[in-house]
């Protein structure tokens, strides 16, 4: 993102911004609309205990402002550059969203 190119996370992925830093030092997504697989849906498949981490939780953590529709429902959220994805079934709307960005460049 600092070289003013799109970020697209889908579903697991936002999880990987869970250390990224801005270049201040803090949580790069920290006072950003962020989402990714929600904690309900990590119940729903059984695997609350198995991973590692859970998305929803370490966004929220780290100062994102994070939010979600009905499980498995498509949502989509672009804050400036960096655009996230709750689940699976977003990915089509994602992908228009990041091809608009790139248009828009």
């Amino acid at each position: 993102m600092q070289a003013g190119k799109p970020v697209a996370l889908v579903c697991h992925a936002p999880g990987v911004l869970r250390h990224a830093k801005a270049p201040d030092g803090k949580p790069l997504v920290d006072g950003k609309d962020v989402t990714g697989f929600t904690n309900t849906e990590e119940e729903a498949v059984g695997l609350t205990e198995v991973v590692p981490f859970l998305v929803e939780n370490e966004l929220t953590r780290n100062g994102g402002n994070f939010s979600k529709a009905d499980d498995w429902a498509p949502y989509v959220l672009a804050d400036g550059l960096l655009i996230t994805r709750q689940n699976p079934a977003s990915s089509g709307p994602a992908a228009e969203r990041l091809l608009e960005r790139l248009a828009n460049r």
